[in-house]
This record gives C-alpha cells, structure tokens and sequence, in this order.
C-alpha cells in the first residue's frame, strides 16, 4: 500500500507541474535523494525527487475490536489493519545551468501550490494516476484509498540531520506528512456466534 499511495500523489503531481513548468510529468520521480551526486548519469538532476523518509504508525487508530461480521453470519477473529503516516521528502535537484538554484526554488513552490490546492486524495478525485486503472486491485481495495497530505514543518535541526542521514548536499526541498495508509492482510478465523450461556456452578450446603 506505500508503493500504491506515493504512484497515486506523484502520478497527480506529475501532470500538474507538466502543466505549470517547463518540465514532464516524467520528471517527478520515485527516488532515494541520497543517490543523486553519487548517479553517472545524472538521472535525478534537473527533477523533482519524491523519497520516503520516515514511517510511523497512526497511534489514535489502533484500538479497534479484533471480531466482524462475515457474510455467513457467523463471527470472523481479524486483526486490525495498521494505519500508517508516510514522511515524504520532495527535492529540486538543480541542473548546474544559469539561475538553476532559481529554478529549483521555484518548482518547490509548484509542488506547495499543488499540495495547498488538493490535499485529500483517493482514486476518483485522481484522474491521471495510474492506480485508477491498476489490475493488481479491486475496485474495494480502490475505494479504500484515501490520503491527507498536510505540510510539515522541520526545525533547523531535523532538518540538518536529515540531510546528514541522507549523506549529500542539502538542495531546495519541502516534507509532507502523508496520513493514515492503510495496510491490512486479511487472515480471518471463523468462530461460532455465542447463542447459550450455561452456568455449572454446583452449590453445596454446609
């Protein structure tokens, strides 16, 4: 499900700056900024890097009952999904060219305009994602996919170790915190539904 929400945002991201920059859809990737001064081929320079930072999970959702319903009738014992919080880190690399450092600023802006326009995202509401037509998922599992992206804010110091972790050069970037990616692999076990209670409590007189 991370692999599904990041396709679904970046997907929309992507058409969004093709229509506002000079740049493709193509440009906005899926990638590990930490591999851009280290990449022979500059495969990650002049584009906009989306990469995972951090994975949490959504403390407030956890406690919900372990038993439904199935079809039958009967009692299914289900462990609850996980629901996730996913820290996306989105990067300009400059291309070294005349006033890139001025470019790269200018496309964190595009994508804080993206993010400030549209911040629930499923899969009707995302025409140009991919997921809408995946194979791989049924339509429930479609209908399932609902993210709030919000703006996160680091301080001075997250934000040089961050870059310290990631071992390069800090280039022009913007966090955002995506909530609740549900995660769930359904291994039930059916019970019978408690229709008697029988007390077999013997009492003896003294």
């Amino acid at each position: 499900m991370i692999d599904i929400a990041t396709r679904l945002l970046i997907d929309e991201l992507g058409q969004f700056i093709e229509d506002t920059t000079s740049i493709t859809a193509n440009d906005v990737v899926i990638e590990n900024i930490a591999n851009w001064e280290n990449d022979p081929n500059n495969n990650l320079t002049d584009k906009i890097v989306a990469t995972l930072v951090n994975v949490e999970e959504e403390s407030t959702m956890k406690n919900r009952r372990p038993t439904q319903v199935n079809l039958n009738g009967g009692i299914d014992y289900v462990s609850p999904p996980i629901h996730l919080n996913l820290y996306l880190l989105f990067s300009a690399v400059p291309d070294g060219v005349a006033q890139a450092y001025e470019i790269a600023l200018k496309r964190i802006s595009q994508v804080i305009c993206f993010f400030q326009a549209k911040r629930m995202f499923t899969v009707k509401n995302s025409p140009f994602s991919t997921i809408s037509t995946a194979s791989s998922l049924s339509d429930l599992e479609k209908n399932e996919i609902r993210l709030q992206v919000e703006l996160y804010t680091m301080t001075f110091e997250q934000i040089n170790h961050l870059w310290g972790s990631l071992g390069g050069k800090q280039v022009p970037s913007v966090m955002y915190k995506i909530r609740l990616v549900e995660v769930k692999h359904r291994i039930a076990q059916e019970a019978p539904v408690i229709e008697e209670i029988q007390n077999n409590i013997n009492t003896t007189k003294s």
